[in-house]
């Protein structure tokens, strides 16, 4: 068994699809409308065969998000070397994004650092 894929409703598709792309190297399906509910959504794809949906529609209410929530608390890329969460770090954080830790090497061994990025969610950059 292996999970599919992972789905995140945004308010701004274009700009999440955009940031998965361009910062994380995914692949963007052309989208799907649906004409009669305007729901909207992409398929992003990576290298290693994980895909990542992004879907919008209309009525979805957005609550004050919270990092100290229960409920999925990130999605963590591996990105293949400390060097590599390094530099990718750096560039969020020149972008405007917020660094809410690292890059560090964590109690369980990892090297990561966690990045608020897509409308409050958590990413988490690992080597």
């Amino acid at each position: 068994m292996k999970i599919e894929h992972i789905a995140l409703y945004v308010n701004e598709l274009e700009k999440a699809r955009d940031f998965f792309v361009n910062y994380l190297n995914g692949t963007s399906n052309a989208g799907y409308h649906n004409p009669k509910t305007d729901f909207r959504s992409y398929f992003i794809s990576f290298e290693d065969g994980a895909r990542l949906e992004l879907m919008h529609k209309p009525e979805m209410t957005d609550n004050e998000k919270h990092l100290n929530r229960t409920g999925y608390a990130h999605v963590a890329f591996s990105l293949g070397s400390k060097e590599k969460v390094d530099s990718l770090t750096a560039k969020l954080k020149s972008d405007g994004y917020e660094v809410i830790s690292g890059p560090r090497t964590t109690g369980d061994g990892y090297y990561e650092s966690c990045i608020v990025a897509i409308e409050g969610n958590q990413i988490e950059l690992t080597e």
